[in-house]
């Protein structure tokens, strides 16, 4: 049986994609050309619909977005008016915010509707870029605030059945780097953070391509071992590395595929399994 994909992609800086801004141009051609190929987009093998796990909303409860249509939450700042006018049309889907929480529930975990919060900049940035026509439902769903690996795990392998209904799961964040302060302090530019920036990618890179989910967990469980990790993801801030960790337990069994974005001078990587 073909499966949706699962994918997690780095959705770049506030709105910035959307305004071709020189230091994010990787993401968006990526977002363009790359993730709509991933996703059949404009072909018979199209998804019936997409689950998008956000980092840009943190709750207790895993929370999904149920409404028939949401507005736009447009939580950045410092940006032109045209960014806080921008409009994703895309429907909800009450039938697939119900799937997504009958799945949760049959795994004993629990969760909350929410049909009133806008989508959030993690959700309609990149998908003015996958998917500008805006024919497939979309349906939000949060991280979770203790940002326990092992809980995020959790809710990714309870989302892993949705995949055979033809519904793709898309995480949105920044998981190889995610340290606001370090782009502009010069950090990123020095030849140390360099080196452990790598050291980190690699690290990560052998961990999520381990194709068994069970021992994936393991590695990813002890993600805050792995050598600069309060670096990458500060402690108590690894919200944007939250939606590769739901991503990879809805993945399963099987070998990720991927590709750098570098973005102000950081190779960022997209994830995807099929």
């Amino acid at each position: 049986m073909a499966l949706a994909p699962v994918i997690c992609v780095t959705h770049g800086g506030g709105p910035m994609p959307i305004l071709n801004d020189p230091s994010q141009k990787d993401i968006t051609l990526s977002l363009s050309t790359k993730v709509p190929k991933i996703l059949k987009l404009g072909t018979q093998g199209a998804p019936k619909a997409i689950v998008l796990v956000t980092a840009h909303w943190e709750t207790e409860i895993t929370t999904v977005s149920n409404g028939s249509k949401h507005n736009l939450y447009y939580d950045y700042g410092g940006f032109p008016a045209e960014t806080y006018k921008l409009e994703y049309k895309a429907s909800g889907s009450p039938e697939v915010a119900s799937a997504v929480a009958e799945a949760l529930k049959a795994a004993g975990l629990k969760s909350v509707m929410d049909s009133k919060r806008g989508w959030d900049h993690g959700v309609f940035i990149p998908l003015l870029l996958i998917n500008p026509a805006a024919d497939i439902p979309i349906v939000q769903v949060s991280v979770l605030r203790s940002q326990s690996a092992s809980d995020l795990y959790a809710v990714g392998r309870a989302l892993a059945p949705l995949r055979e209904q033809n519904i793709a799961i898309l995480g949105s964040g920044s998981a190889s780097f995610h340290y606001i302060s370090s782009y502009f302090d010069g950090t990123v530019n020095t030849s140390s953070f360099q080196r452990l920036q790598k050291q980190w990618s690699t690290t990560l890179e052998q961990s999520i391509r381990i194709a068994q989910v069970d021992q994936r967990e393991e590695k990813l469980s002890a993600w805050r071992q792995w050598d600069g990790s309060a670096q990458i993801h500060p402690r108590g801030a690894a919200e944007h590395f939250s939606p590769l960790i739901v991503c990879a337990g809805a993945a399963g069994d099987g070998v990720a595929e991927g590709w750098n974005d570098m973005m102000m001078g950081v190779p960022m990587r997209t994830f995807y399994w099929v």
